[in-house]
């Protein structure tokens, strides 16, 4: 696993880092993708190790925050990320975000994910 994470671009994984309210995240999809871990299974390891993501470490996005991520997200067109809000486009929830720190936690408890 280690290895195929190395070979991901660096230029792949700048486009997954945003900045929201002054840090620099990754949303809880795009760190499973690059573990190769489902979202879902991420997010059980927070909630079950949540003493271990403070809020500097991970939090919820707000709907407005998630919706300005789609805007900008790289590779959408336009007319899709201004249409699309969470609910239409599969997700039941807000994503977390995680920042380096909290990323660097997750790969701690990689065992246990």
């Amino acid at each position: 696993m280690d290895n195929e994470l190395m070979n991901i671009s660096i230029e792949n994984i700048k486009d997954l880092i945003y900045t929201i309210r002054g840090k620099q995240i990754m949303l809880d999809s795009d760190v499973a993708m690059l573990y190769h871990y489902e979202t879902n299974k991420i997010n059980e390891t927070v909630k079950r190790n949540i003493k271990r993501f403070p809020e500097k470490f991970c939090f919820r996005l707000t709907k407005s925050e998630y919706e300005e991520i789609l805007l900008n997200k790289p590779n959408n067109s336009s007319q899709i990320a201004t249409s699309s809000t969470y609910k239409n486009r599969g997700i039941s929830y807000l994503p977390n975000a995680f920042t380096e720190q909290g990323i660097g936690m997750l790969s701690g408890l990689k065992n246990y994910i």
